[in-house]
């Protein structure tokens, strides 16, 4: 953790923390946003695979929602990663995303990251990469959502970054 971090506590989400992580998935204007209702769950039924950032005052400012694949027990899909506007700037995500990666790979033995993103987000590109490099772990990418499959309009494909294995040290 840097200095600019130094006042920020790592840890699982509560049901508490639901609606901020809501609100900060909205403000961010990058990601899609999910029912306040999911998010209500993520922190209960995901809270074992997911982390986030808190403030002096215990509020949540950042958050990274994943799960375990069912079909493959070694992999932790990220769902989504978001930083409150206030905190940016400071490598809250890549703290939050290096701590949780290295929670479940202690926990659960898992040795894969999965996680998509859209060819518009460069700031998940650059943090999914850069996580690999600090790993030392081969990333892989692939189309795995292709613009046709969604129902709801124009959206871009989602692209699968498929980063492992992990390292020892990371599990």
């Amino acid at each position: 953790m840097t200095a600019a971090q130094a006042d920020l506590q790592i840890d699982r989400p509560r049901v508490a923390d639901g609606a901020a992580l809501w609100r900060i998935a909205r403000d961010s204007k990058v990601l899609d946003l999910n029912s306040s209702y999911s998010y209500l769950l993520w922190c209960r039924d995901f809270a074992a695979t997911s982390a986030v950032a808190r403030d002096e005052r215990g509020e949540p400012v950042g958050f990274v929602t994943g799960y375990v694949r069912p079909d493959r027990p070694d992999t932790l899909l990220v769902w989504q990663v978001a930083v409150d506007e206030a905190y940016r700037g400071r490598r809250l995500a890549a703290a939050l995303l290096d701590g949780l990666a290295a929670r479940t790979a202690a926990e659960r033995g898992l040795t894969t990251l999965e996680t998509t993103i859209s060819p518009d987000n460069t700031a998940s590109q650059r943090l999914f990469t850069s996580f690999a490099e600090r790993h030392g772990a081969r990333l892989e990418r692939e189309v795995l959502f292709d613009t046709g499959l969604f129902p709801d309009g124009p959206h871009e494909p989602e692209v699968l970054y498929r980063i492992g294995p992990l390292p020892a040290t990371a599990r």
